[in-house]
């Protein structure tokens, strides 16, 4: 059984960043997102429709370059939760956690005893194929595997000192752009409201000892957060990066173009 990259860097007070490689169905981007030495890289299946084939193929791509798969997966029942453990993913981010009761349900599926009730299935991926003696794989499972929530609606900053206290949930993953719809400030993040609710998801995580965490665009952008005390951030996500490489291509073609009359 293998240990958590970033569960290990954040545990020696390091920043874990990661990346997003879910521009398709293909293990290319994840498993080269994990070569190239990001400490986990994560598959969104929110917002894109891959099947549980296809996200376990990407999942065995990240830990075959030794990163930790990270998986965001659906708002669809509580197999949509332990299933992706099984598969292989090593940290979960669970989207919309809209308050403490949801969140003792979100750990009630993806822990188990003595702290959940995940279902006990010891054929998978992260048990070894049940090479491992099934006690310690659940005692290695709870210890190096993480949930994080997701805060991105008002009525769960409302609750959150709350949720980072419940056990089981390893950290606070804020997600700014759905927390700025749900306060009818969409992608304004400068606004004093926006301001405010981060500060609060960052102190609850720093009062409960838990994870703080998001996803931005760039290092340059990461940097306040590092210094609010976030300690998994997600930098820049592969469909918007080969938008922007390509983009700038094709104006430096049409500019060729111009100057050479071709």
């Amino acid at each position: 059984m293998r240990n958590s990259k970033v569960l290990e860097k954040v545990r020696s007070g390091r920043v874990a960043w990661t990346t997003n490689a879910s521009a398709g169905p293909s293990t290319m981007l994840p498993g080269m997102a994990a070569a190239i030495g990001f400490d986990g890289v994560w598959i969104d299946m929110e917002h894109r429709d891959f099947t549980y084939r296809e996200a376990s193929s990407m999942i065995l791509a990240v830990r075959e370059q030794g990163a930790d798969p990270i998986v965001r997966c659906r708002r669809s029942g509580p197999d949509s939760l332990y299933r992706i453990l099984e598969m292989g993913a090593v940290g979960l981010i669970v989207p919309h956690c809209m308050g403490a009761d949801h969140a003792r349900e979100i750990v009630r599926h993806t822990r188990f005893h003595p702290t959940g009730l995940r279902g006990m299935e010891t054929v998978c991926i992260d048990a070894d194929y049940m090479l491992s003696d099934p006690r310690e794989f659940f005692e290695h499972a709870n210890r190096e595997t993480f949930v994080l929530v997701q805060i991105e609606d008002r009525q769960a900053v409302d609750e959150v000192e709350e949720i980072a206290a419940t056990p089981g949930v390893d950290g606070l993953f804020l997600g700014p752009a759905d927390l700025s719809q749900s306060y009818g400030i969409p992608l304004q993040f400068d606004r004093p409201t926006m301001k405010i609710a981060v500060e609060r998801i960052a102190a609850a995580a720093r009062l409960h000892d838990k994870i703080f965490a998001t996803t931005v665009g760039s290092a340059e952008a990461a940097k306040p957060f590092v210094e609010m005390g976030a300690r998994i951030i997600n930098v820049g996500a592969s469909i918007v990066l080969l938008n922007r490489v390509w983009r700038e291509l094709k104006t430096d073609l049409d500019n060729l173009s111009q100057e050479m009359g071709v």
